[in-house]
């Protein structure tokens, strides 16, 4: 067997799930902790790990998973009960992008968000899913330890832990 990404992704997923889990037993204030930028708090940051990954898997498959080219991005989540809508979304697209990674590994030609003309490899645009929500969820125990709730214990996701739980 070689050598794939498919053990990486399913990493991510199994990390994002836990992260959700772990937001679901704080109270609804620690949505909105943030380290040092109002605008970048724990909910945002979940939002945004989430509808990138929307992004990503239609950027490297053409199919769309939560939302389509011009369609406005996944709701936001605001409540505590917005936890259980996020947590299948990101099992949608995390499961979305595992199946990225039976592809064929081309580069792809698309106009990115500044509107530049770029080319980039599926495998490259996979491999920066799994850095991209390895990233945001560090600053979003780092925003929830900076006002003072029980972060995410980011030792607990990392990938030793992930194969002791799953083999």
């Amino acid at each position: 067997m070689s050598i794939g990404l498919e053990r990486l992704l399913k990493h991510m997923a199994w990390a994002n799930q836990r992260t959700v889990e772990h937001l679901e037993t704080l109270p609804v204030e620690a949505l909105k902790a943030f380290a040092t930028n109002p605008d970048w708090f724990v909910a945002e940051i979940l939002h945004h790990i989430v509808d990138s990954g929307d992004h990503y898997a239609y950027r490297i498959s053409g199919v769309p998973v939560l939302t389509k080219p011009g369609d406005p991005c996944i709701a936001d989540v605001e409540a505590l009960s917005d936890l259980t809508r996020i947590k299948d979304q990101a099992a949608k697209v995390d499961a979305a992008l595992l199946e990225c990674a039976k592809l064929d590994d081309i580069q792809l030609e698309f106009e990115n968000y500044e509107g530049k003309l770029v080319k980039r490899w599926r495998s490259t645009i996979l491999s920066q899913a799994i850095h991209h929500a390895t990233e945001h969820r560090a600053q979003l125990a780092a925003a929830l330890e900076a006002k003072g709730f029980s972060p995410v214990n980011l030792d607990d996701l990392d990938l030793w832990s992930y194969e002791i739980e799953n083999g």
